[in-house]
């Protein structure tokens, strides 16, 4: 029985690592990983011969060394939804915070520690008009990039009475159709900053979206408008957001985020990456990353890519191996692979390929082995990037 050779980043919770059969071996140390399993450590997938896969406990893959792999055909994963609901748990609790001054509310409780009960009870009547706040209700939020956490978002401001709308310049009509009905989809940022209260912003960290809340972003939004960050920090610059709450174009900012230029500014409220620390959200990540990846080690199967189609096929009891062409999406592949094995007396038992536009992903089943020549053949073409023959053992 082969042994796949994984590497572990950071701290893997241990519910995810039980996951990993006997075909697995693992360590921190382990210098040529088949499999990588991460949560922020960088990843330079260039660094090792033989990866043939990554996978993060997380969303965000920004740590990752993506279009390399890709090139490479190495297929990234990462979890969507599995840390959703610690982020929403966190981000209504900190508006809440902000819009009621709760921390100046309790920061001036912890000053009258050196105070008598009477002077107390005296102070807090005296002093607590200062810390009068804005209900969330009624209010209007806009949910910038409607994946799970922008929608378990939209949908928990539509139940807490808020008026939501939501953008997403490419939204997934799965998320779409898990939103409630109340939340309004616009068409345009403009359309969805423009008369906001509340912006929260849950994009992924790519070119497009770094920097994107800047000068401009800031001012085609509502003056006095509070923006709240808990995506990745380089996706709001850190200047225009101190100009903006300094001239009053912003009222506040909230972010996961803490840097040198944000800590200490009384307009500013920060938790130390916090979004997704909780233990649910550490078991349930970890327990997606391994299942992803162990699915592709062990069968080829694919779902939650970044950078590969989504695409599962269960083989039949006849079937002895499978083959995996990963190839650039060009016309003509199918017929070229078909030929190939056709041509030398291979019979197909079953034959699945899925594209994403960039890379296509093929997953051929047979009921014989398949000579090591015949997959030189097939590496001979210049768009296929990469070969896998997994012997199912039968």
């Amino acid at each position: 029985m082969s042994v796949y050779r994984l590497q572990k980043r950071n701290t893997i919770a241990q519910e995810g690592l039980d996951l990993l059969g006997p075909q697995f071996s693992i360590s921190e140390d382990e210098p040529d990983p088949q499999g990588i399993l991460v949560r922020s450590a960088r990843v330079n997938t260039d660094n090792f011969a033989s990866l043939l896969a990554v996978s993060r406990a997380g969303t965000g893959v920004n740590n990752i060394s993506v279009d390399k792999a890709t090139e490479r055909g190495i297929c990234v994963f990462n979890t969507p939804g599995a840390n959703a609901n610690a982020v929403v748990d966190l981000v209504f609790p900190m508006i809440g915070v902000w819009q009621r001054n709760i921390y100046r509310g309790i920061r001036f409780c912890e000053s009258l520690c050196e105070l008598g009960g009477e002077d107390v009870d005296g102070e807090v009547e005296r002093r607590k008009s200062a810390f009068r706040g804005i209900e969330i209700a009624g209010r209007t939020l806009a949910v910038i990039g409607l994946g799970q956490i922008g929608v378990r978002l939209a949908n928990g401001g539509i139940h807490r009475f808020m008026r939501v709308k939501g953008f997403d310049p490419k939204p997934s009509l799965v998320n779409i159709h898990q939103l409630l009905p109340d939340v309004e989809i616009v068409q345009t940022l403009d359309d969805a900053i423009g008369n906001a209260d509340i912006v929260s912003l849950h994009v992924p960290l790519i070119e497009k979206t770094r920097n994107l809340v800047n000068r401009e972003f800031i001012a085609r939004m509502k003056k006095g408008a509070l923006l709240v960050n808990y995506a990745r920090g380089p996706i709001v610059n850190q200047q225009a957001v101190l100009e903006a709450l300094k001239n009053g174009r912003l009222s506040g900012y909230i972010a996961d985020f803490p840097s040198k230029t944000l800590i200490g500014n009384d307009k500013i409220l920060l938790t130390p990456h916090l979004g997704a620390s909780t233990s649910e959200s550490e078991e349930n990540c970890a327990m997606m990353a391994v299942r992803e990846l162990s699915n592709y080690l062990l069968w080829g199967n694919i779902s939650n890519s970044v950078n590969f189609p989504n695409v599962e096929m269960i083989p039949s009891d006849l079937v002895r191996t499978r083959l995996i062409v990963i190839n650039r999406d060009v016309p003509g592949m199918i017929a070229f692979i078909t030929n190939v094995l056709g041509g030398n007396q291979i019979n197909i038992d079953s034959y699945k390929n899925e594209s994403n536009g960039t890379i296509g992903y093929n997953i051929i089943d047979m009921e014989s082995e398949v000579p090591a020549d015949i997959v030189e053949k097939l590496k001979e073409n210049d768009n296929v990037i990469r070969t896998r023959v997994i012997s199912l053992g039968r």
